[in-house]
């Protein structure tokens, strides 16, 4: 895939995955991730060069979160848009747990290929669904995300929160991603809750 090709050709080829994995289309809703997982990835090393191991649990993620929110994408609005509106907030999020205020400031012309559109958010029903998931990891796993990608607390903190290394915690946190990642694929079976 060319990651610089403009926004209309990735929408053109996004879109009809879309609408054929929305409609219950297993194989296509698999490349439609693969597409949009090709994308985030070029456009998170862009921004985060100076954190290049973070770029990949950030593109799991994302790619969580429209899974989780997949029934809130409106037809009327490219899927592009609401992709990116995704991303972007996980992106702010990444950054503020960081402590990158600063980062917050890029020029908008960076953003040329992400569009302003917002997604629309149905909060409630996303926090279920989350917490759905989240409570089928191991406690170790839970625990290691949910201090650091839900409230926000640095590897050391959540260290220290836990008494895990920061080792331990940043197994935890890529592993239970993964996991997360691995489930929200079409077809994948569910293990049982704590699994």
């Amino acid at each position: 895939m060319n990651f610089e090709q403009p926004p209309d050709a990735f929408e053109a080829g996004l879109a009809p995955l879309w609408q054929r994995a929305q409609a219950g289309d297993e194989a296509a809703y698999r490349l439609a991730l693969q597409k949009m997982a090709q994308r985030l990835r070029a456009y998170l090393r862009r921004r985060l060069t100076d954190r290049p191991d973070d770029v990949e649990d950030l593109v799991q993620e994302t790619l969580i979160a429209v899974h989780v929110q997949r029934g809130t994408h409106d037809p009327a609005l490219t899927v592009s848009h609401w992709m990116h509106a995704i991303a972007r907030y996980k992106l702010v999020d990444h950054w503020r747990r960081l402590g990158r205020r600063e980062a917050l400031h890029d020029p908008v012309d960076d953003f040329d290929d992400w569009p302003a559109e917002d997604a629309p958010q149905e909060v409630g029903s996303v926090r279920r669904d989350l917490s759905t998931l989240l409570a089928r990891l191991p406690p170790a796993q839970r625990r290691a995300i949910e201090l650091t990608k839900l409230e926000g607390l640095s590897v050391a903190e959540a260290a220290l929160e836990t008494g895990d290394s920061a080792s331990a915690i940043k197994v935890q946190v890529h592993r239970g991603l993964k996991r997360l990642a691995a489930w929200v694929q079409p077809g994948t079976p569910k293990p049982p809750a704590g699994g």
